[in-house]
């Protein structure tokens, strides 16, 4: 593994997001690519150390698969949209299992979850049972980068999110110590009452 690569990583794991809930911001997010790349299969996946995993999957019935079968490897190599338009016809992506095997994929479209930093999560892709040699339309390809770039900065607000609660958990740590020392403090007072007043 390389340098790069183990930074990679470490960037995916300080978001936290591997192998957490569905939530409904991601799952509208893959709703949105099927419907604006007109395809039957969208994801939202996050490329681990030797698998991809799915944060959201709309049209097929996998939550991961091994790292050697993913085209979003291949995606986040790159910083723009990743097509191939006959995953048959790539050599990168002809031999893969999802490829030569059901659901048998044909087409693909990636937009890679660059993070302000510049590490290459995952991405979010359209993908398709049938070959594409004319890829995505401009306004696709613009509405999926987009996408993209959205699903990014959801996953970033997590760890904003994160800090934000570990602020508030040491300010209530903080002042839960402070109550019981006044209230420590307040059990061994000796009051003394000066009757002159």
């Amino acid at each position: 593994m390389t340098d790069r690569e183990d930074h990679r990583l470490a960037g995916l794991r300080r978001h936290r997001i591997l192998d957490t809930a569905a939530e409904e911001q991601f799952d509208d997010a893959v709703q949105l690519v099927r419907t604006i790349c007109k395809v039957p299969i969208a994801l939202v996946t996050l490329v681990d150390e030797d698998r991809q995993w799915f944060k959201a999957a709309s049209g097929i019935d996998l939550r991961e698969t091994p790292r050697d079968t993913s085209v979003c490897a291949l995606a986040i190599e790159g910083r723009g949209l990743f097509v191939v338009p006959d995953l048959t016809r790539d050599v990168r992506t002809a031999a893969m299992a999802l490829v030569t095997g059901a659901p048998h994929l044909r087409f693909y479209a990636g937009a890679p979850l660059v993070t302000s930093d510049g590490i290459a999560l995952g991405s979010l892709c359209a993908i398709d049972v049938v070959p594409r040699p004319e890829g995505l339309t401009e306004e696709q390809r613009s509405g999926l980068a987009a996408l993209g770039r959205h699903v990014t900065t959801l996953i970033e607000m997590r760890i904003v999110a994160a800090r934000e609660q570990a602020a508030l958990d040491a300010g209530r740590d903080a002042e839960a110590h402070y109550r019981h020392v006044i209230d420590s403090a307040l059990d061994c007072a000796i009051i003394g009452i000066d009757p002159a007043g």
